[in-house]
């Protein structure tokens, strides 16, 4: 890939999403790091100053609140972790708005978790919001809402907080600074051949294989969550960069077009609004297998899900909810909203349309998911 694509997508992006980890901000569990947070905020105020949008997702409050209770032991309850949140929340707002406002930027605090972006009227009133904070010059500070959020509904680590952000605003850049240089071909801890990646395709497989994988301990909240991130964001055309927190006016040397870290570019195509907000659910209620010729159709000719090719169904779902579509594999290869509910489509596997007023006593559509409210995701 020619290094300048990737130069020029640093210079033109005009709306930024920044991701900050919890061993950043906090200078690993010591506390909020004051120097640190004050370098960004000098960075994205004079971003901010050049007619940049940006927006900063910033981990750190459960650590924050474990040093403000005095706390050694990361607790295992949910109940202590939630007002070990709420106690650090407050100093994390406190500190961006002062440092911000140093360099005459304002600032906001938004809490989110996955029910607000799941939710379609939710989702679009955050987008909403945060649209009008970037209008008012107004930088957002973004976080899970760790204070009631629990595992059914959490977001499970800021990177994918930040992808999902950056698609929730169609962002340009998601910068993901982390405490390690960015993306190599293996471990270098454990393979001194290990290449270091500067440039590559967001989404590309072998990026997962090169991070660990979903199920080493490399990956296990490490670089693998950061690279299905960019794989994520990606599908608003928001290209990733994976850099280490600590180097020197790293924010302002990329906007420059300077190739810091890892970069991994997206595609040029951007999937449709909607279609992004049906990929980003991160749970689903249920999901539909279907037939090696359905998915053909839905693949590559890009048809609706009829019911005839459905084989069984997973899960208690209503009509209109998010359902994934898998091959006879048992592997995701697209989602979508169903027009029939989970007992519904039990009954309506492998049969045709034509059946559907018979099986139910009435037709709601003639498809379990019409190809405008599906999108292909493998």
């Amino acid at each position: 890939m020619n290094p300048r694509n990737g130069s020029a997508a640093l210079k033109e992006a005009r709306r930024i999403v920044v991701k900050v980890g919890s061993s950043l901000v906090t200078n690993e569990g010591r506390g909020l790091d004051e120097r640190a947070i004050g370098e960004w905020s000098r960075q994205l105020a004079a971003l901010a100053a050049e007619g940049r949008e940006v927006i900063m997702v910033s981990s750190g409050a459960i650590a924050e609140g474990m040093k403000r209770l005095g706390w050694t032991t990361r607790p295992r309850e949910l109940n202590e972790l939630q007002a070990a949140a709420a106690v650090g929340q407050m100093g994390l707002a406190q500190m961006y708005e002062t440092k911000l406002r140093e360099h005459g930027m304002a600032s906001a605090q938004v809490l989110l978790t996955h029910a607000d972006l799941a939710d379609r009227e939710r989702y679009l009133n955050a987008r909403s919001t945060l649209l009008t904070l970037l209008g008012l010059r107004v930088l957002p500070v973004i976080n899970e809402n760790d204070t009631v959020v629990n595992d059914e509904i959490k977001f499970g680590d800021n990177d994918t907080l930040g992808a999902l952000v950056a698609n929730l605003v169609e962002a340009d850049l998601l910068v993901i600074l982390t405490d390690q240089k960015g993306l190599y071909s293996a471990d270098p801890r454990k393979d001194p051949s290990a290449r270091f990646i500067q440039e590559a395709a967001a989404g590309d497989a072998a990026l997962e294989a090169m991070a660990g994988g979903a199920g080493s301990s490399i990956g296990r909240g490490g670089m693998i969550t950061k690279v299905l991130a960019a794989k994520r964001a990606a599908g608003s055309g928001a290209s990733t960069v994976i850099a280490w927190g600590r180097e020197p006016d790293c924010l302002l040397r990329l906007a420059r077009g300077e190739i810091i870290g890892t970069l991994l570019l997206a595609p040029t195509q951007k999937n449709q609004a909607r279609k992004r907000w049906m990929a980003d659910h991160l749970q689903l209620r249920g999901a539909v297998t279907v037939d090696e010729g359905a998915v053909a159709k839905l693949r590559d000719d890009g048809k609706s899900l009829l019911p005839i090719g459905m084989t069984a169904v997973e899960g208690d779902f209503h009509r209109g909810e998010v359902i994934a579509v898998r091959d006879p594999r048992g592997q995701e290869i697209a989602r979508g909203l169903a027009n029939y509910a989970a007992a519904e489509a039990r009954l309506l596997c492998r049969k045709p349309s034509s059946e559907i007023e018979k099986l139910l006593g009435y037709v709601a559509e003639p498809e379990m998911i019409h190809r405008t409210n599906l999108v292909v995701t493998r």
